[in-house]
């Protein structure tokens, strides 16, 4: 896959997750087209990757405006010719019990993290499909199965996206379309997200279980591009999280209304400082948060449909195994009769 050709979007990409695959893409030698609101942190981004030997374009866009968005696939056609992979890595969160949200703030988290999902897909699915070729990856989280206290508005876009992902790719499976649309499960990553989104907690806020690092989101999302799978559940944290979820959902909101709740309260006040809700939070920051000591550089990157198989070989084994016992058992009694009465 390393073909300077070949043609990546990343929304998102001025810092964390976002920023971790634009630069994994252009180490790889793909042209990387850079989609944020940060023009300053977009030019970081755009100058670390040229200054390992690859070609970004900056997008100064906020995902929630589709117009601008499409205006900037249109920029990315017109210089490189055509999308080859695009990615939907931007979010934005309230901490917040849901009594002391807005309904403003319910629509502004949608419209981006939700809503700038879907802008992002329609603008990539368009050239896609003129090629019948492209990869589409949603980068979600565990926590699109399992949600937690304190973010609903977050968890309920991750939770949107994951049902507008499943119907699209049923209609791409009926029209016997060649794109593969994916969607990753991310556990908890170090980005700088946990300082910049708008906390009306007293304290401040932190990363519920294992914690990685963001180039695992990067490693994911290039295996993601490479073999199209459904989806691709990162870390054991998010494993866990599904399973429980599938398993004892009622069991695990118990768990998660304490845990949940107290995982993400730290004894440090809030500053209360300016949050990227409505407008980038300035600075040059870039891919890592502050929770780098206890970051993990891998993760376990499962693809669901492979567990299942190997899940349904074991279950088939299993019962293939009982049956042929239960047959032996059966037989015994008859063939000790023989024994006796040919004796």
């Amino acid at each position: 896959m390393t073909d300077h050709s070949r043609v990546v979007v990343v929304t998102g990409a001025g810092a964390g997750a976002g920023r971790a695959i634009a630069e994994r893409f252009g180490k790889s030698g793909w042209r990387v087209a850079l989609v944020a609101r940060s023009e300053t942190r977009l030019d970081d981004a755009r100058r670390s990757i040229e200054a390992a030997g690859g070609q970004a374009l900056a997008a100064a866009v906020d995902v929630a405006d589709s117009k601008a968005l499409f205006a900037a696939r249109d920029r990315v056609l017109d210089a490189w010719g055509g999308i080859d992979a695009w990615v939907n890595a931007a979010m934005t969160t309230v901490v917040s019990p849901v009594s002391e949200m807005t309904c403003e703030e319910y629509r502004r988290v949608t419209d981006v993290t939700y809503l700038g999902c879907v802008h992002g897909t329609l603008a990539a699915l368009e050239p896609m499909r003129a090629a019948n070729k492209g990869a589409i990856v949603q980068v979600g989280s565990a926590l699109a199965y399992r949600a937690i206290p304190l973010q609903s508005a977050y968890r309920a876009s991750k939770f949107a996206i994951r049902g507008f992902t499943d119907s699209l790719r049923t209609e791409l499976l009926h029209q016997g379309s060649s794109i593969t649309l994916t969607m990753l499960q991310m556990p908890a990553m170090n980005t700088p997200q946990f300082d910049w989104a708008r906390n009306k907690l007293d304290h401040q806020y932190q990363p519920v279980g294992e914690v990685f690092d963001p180039d695992v989101a990067a490693e994911a999302t290039w295996r993601a591009v490479r073999d199209g799978p459904r989806e691709l559940w990162v870390g054991g944290s998010a494993v866990q999280a599904i399973a429980g979820q599938m398993i004892a959902p009622g069991l695990l909101d118990r768990y998660i209304a304490k845990a949940g709740w107290d995982g993400q309260v730290t004894s440090l006040p809030n500053p209360h400082g300016p949050d990227n809700l409505y407008q980038p939070v300035a600075g040059h920051q870039a891919v890592r948060g502050r929770f780098g000591a206890k970051a993990k550089p891998e993760a376990l990157i499962l693809d669901p449909a492979k567990l299942r198989v190997a899940i349904g070989a074991t279950t088939a084994f299993a019962a293939a195994a009982f049956l042929a016992l239960h047959r032996a058992r059966r037989q015994r009694p008859t063939l000790r009769r023989r024994a006796i009465h040919g004796a």
